[in-house]
């Protein structure tokens, strides 16, 4: 069964830092894409960063300069900076995993269950 672990978020005052990372289960074997997504209350899932396998990443307009994505392709792990924060950021971060599972026939999305980060004072 494959599972994504997420951890790192909280509260934090606007202008500071956090990291999220996400771990998948060894059961997936290969990763295509690995990223991170977000919902605020009242609004649609959004991409905030996303990696692929060969390091090439893509931002959300919103996080570009402040965000930094990265990943460890030996752990299966996906992390995102977070830097300068801003109260627009709070939102539920998920994890998002383009991979293959062991016994499995092709590459399917897989997700976190989600970790609040909240900007406030």
């Amino acid at each position: 069964q494959v599972q994504l672990v997420e951890s790192g978020g909280g509260l934090v005052q606007p202008g500071g830092s956090l990291r999220l990372s996400c771990a998948a289960s060894r059961s997936i074997v290969s990763i295509n894409a690995m990223g991170w997504y977000r919902q605020a209350p009242g609004k649609e899932r959004e991409l905030v960063a996303r990696i692929t396998s060969d390091g090439r990443t893509n931002y959300a307009d919103s996080v570009k300069g402040r965000f930094t994505v990265s990943r460890d392709n030996a752990k299966n792990t996906v992390f995102l900076q977070m830097n300068s924060l801003k109260s627009e950021d709070t939102a539920v971060y998920y994890c998002n995993v383009q991979g293959l599972q062991i016994g499995g026939t092709g590459y399917m999305i897989y997700w976190g269950k989600g970790t609040l980060v909240t900007v406030s004072s």
